[in-house]
């Protein structure tokens, strides 16, 4: 063997074990998932003995996951949306604007990305409550908008540079209005970018558990993730509910990423070499 096959070889069984640590989780999760309590505590890395869907039928009834997904799903499609929308149009505007100005509301948005969520958790949840956007799921989609535009308006500026400017101007000579021209012709060209944005922000708002614990009081507005919190009692811990409940919310990420996986990484690579 020469030294690239054997640095090959290496890379290859490096990567191999660093996929099955990452795995090893999800599996035990999975076995767990359908086993009783004590069976679990007996052997918690053996296979189960039968396999009994009555640990996701119990979690599925008992923590209302239909309400909770609908929760979750409303959230995540109204908060991408809305990302999408603001974004795509602050990034092509900025992108498009020379000057001062523009460059230095750009940085705001670069800046912005730096500030940890948890130093703003106190003041965005005073402001939340005066305005009136907390304990309600569409107040929590107003939120996230807030805080997912930044990362989509860095990506949408360097990805509008790749689209010449010859249409735009063909455009206008046509008689075509600035936001007809930008729903018409620029925003199809967006797509990959745009794909991009919406899985990774999916995976975040369906994700995420902080801000939904912070926002959301009313057990009826519960998002699929914090629904699964009810289990976690101070001194009673219903495992097997827990680790079935957590695959049935962890389910819809999984597909979409496999599915779509290629398409993050293409719009981030496209986005951030154009830029």
């Amino acid at each position: 063997m020469n030294r690239k096959s054997v640095v090959s070889w290496g890379v290859n069984l490096f990567l191999t074990l660093g996929s099955l640590i990452a795995m090893f989780p999800i599996y035990m999760a999975v076995i767990n998932s359908f086993k009783s309590d004590g069976e679990m505590f007996r052997s918690f890395l053996s296979l189960p003995q039968a396999i009994s869907f009555t640990n996701y039928i119990e979690a599925f009834t008992r923590l209302d996951m239909l309400n909770s997904s609908i929760n979750s799903a409303t959230v995540s499609i109204l908060g991408i949306a809305g990302i999408l929308l603001c974004a795509s149009l602050a990034g092509y505007k900025l992108s498009r604007t020379s000057g001062r100005i523009s460059g230095f509301i750009f940085m705001l948005f670069i800046a912005s990305m730096l500030v940890p969520f948890h130093s703003i958790m106190i003041p965005l949840t005073r402001m939340a409550k005066t305005l009136h956007a907390s304990g309600s799921i569409y107040g929590l989609s107003v939120i996230y908008i807030g805080l997912g535009v930044n990362m989509a308006v860095f990506l949408y500026h360097g990805f509008v540079k790749s689209i010449p400017r010859e249409l735009e101007e063909a455009a206008y000579m046509d008689g075509c209005g600035e936001l007809k021209m930008y729903f018409k012709i620029i925003f199809p060209l967006l797509l990959p970018i745009t794909v991009t944005i919406a899985i990774l922000d999916f995976l975040w708002i369906w994700n995420d558990f902080l801000l939904p614990l912070i926002m959301i009081t009313d057990t009826t507005q519960y998002t699929l993730i914090l629904s699964t919190n009810v289990l976690f009692g101070e001194y009673n811990k219903e495992w097997s509910l827990i680790l079935s409940s957590l695959v049935l919310t962890a389910l819809p990420v999984i597909i979409i990423y496999v599915f779509f996986q290629r398409y993050i990484m293409e719009g981030i690579t496209e986005g951030a070499v154009k830029g």
